[in-house]
């Protein structure tokens, strides 16, 4: 049965001790990351599609798990505020009413989010105007911009600037907020978006941080397609009742991002954690749907 509250035997373990030893919790770090939706093949699959990373072994966090593009917010998403006419979509002050931080943190967040889904997937949310697209970003001139960005020798901003390029902050939407748990060493404050793949587009197997790539439909991915975190498995369940990428980017379209903060709940056999009780019944609703 889906149950996005369990842990591992190991890091039940891990809860106990740090509980047991009135561990400090470490401040989050701001990271964003973007739901990427397709249409899947109706002879196959229908429904959605989303795309997941399968992270290496070797990663100090979120190790051997699926998920999406995305990563932390540093100091060159901030220049993003210099884009003015470029920046396509709500300002900073509407991206921060609905993601619940102040501005310069929401405009870092979008930034980051479209920024890290590129150096990933090598998918720009960005065109000529506002109105348009890049049609692909498979060349040889791309791929060497994308290193550049990956690699930090240039900002989002600046291969934004030097394409003469508008950022499509408006394909994006806010879909929620989830805080890492207060035992875990490393910590993110993660601003979710939700996003369909550009037209023409198409995503590439290009993350230094990822041993494969896959687009999975969701019911897939809610039948143990791949291990997935609580954030991405809670995500998944959100979408299961959307037909279409459209469907989700309708409702995002309204919503103001929740908040998730899972806290530890003990009890003589198990350590569990503790979500909004929306979530809980709807992770039983849809496993009823699945094993129907």
């Amino acid at each position: 049965m889906l149950d996005p509250t369990r842990l591992p035997e190991k890091s039940q373990a891990h809860v106990r001790a740090w509980l047991d030893g009135g561990g400090t919790p470490a401040t989050p770090r701001d990271a964003a990351a973007i739901v990427l939706l397709r249409r899947g093949p109706v002879e196959i699959t229908g429904g959605i599609e989303v795309f997941f990373l399968h992270r290496h072994a070797a990663m100090e966090f979120a190790a051997s798990v699926a998920v999406f593009p995305g990563g932390g917010v540093d100091a060159r998403d901030a220049d993003a505020a210099r884009l003015g006419e470029r920046w396509a979509g709500p300002p900073p002050e509407a991206w921060a009413e609905r993601l619940g931080v102040e501005p310069e943190a929401a405009r870092g967040a979008v930034c980051a989010a479209i920024r890290e889904t590129f150096e990933e997937t090598g998918v720009l949310l960005a065109g000529d105007t506002a109105g348009s697209l890049v049609a692909s970003t498979a060349g040889e001139d791309w791929e060497r911009d994308r290193h550049r960005v990956e690699s930090r020798e240039i900002s989002l901003t600046e291969l934004i600037e030097s394409r003469d390029l508008v950022l499509r902050t408006d394909l994006v939407a806010p879909w929620s907020v989830w805080v890492t748990p207060v035992f875990e060493p490393r910590r993110y404050r993660t601003f979710f978006f939700v996003a369909e793949l550009p037209g023409g587009q198409e995503t590439r197997d290009v993350s230094s941080e990822s041993e494969a790539v896959a687009w999975t439909s969701v019911r897939e991915a809610l039948l143990g397609a791949h291990p997935l975190l609580p954030p991405q498995l809670c995500t998944c369940l959100e979408i299961a009742d959307d037909a279409t990428p459209t469907e989700v980017l309708r409702r995002a379209a309204s919503r103001t991002a929740p908040w998730v903060l899972p806290e530890p709940v003990v009890d003589d056999d198990r350590v569990a954690l503790g979500l909004p009780a929306e979530l809980a019944a709807l992770a039983e609703r849809v496993a009823r749907s699945l094993d129907a």
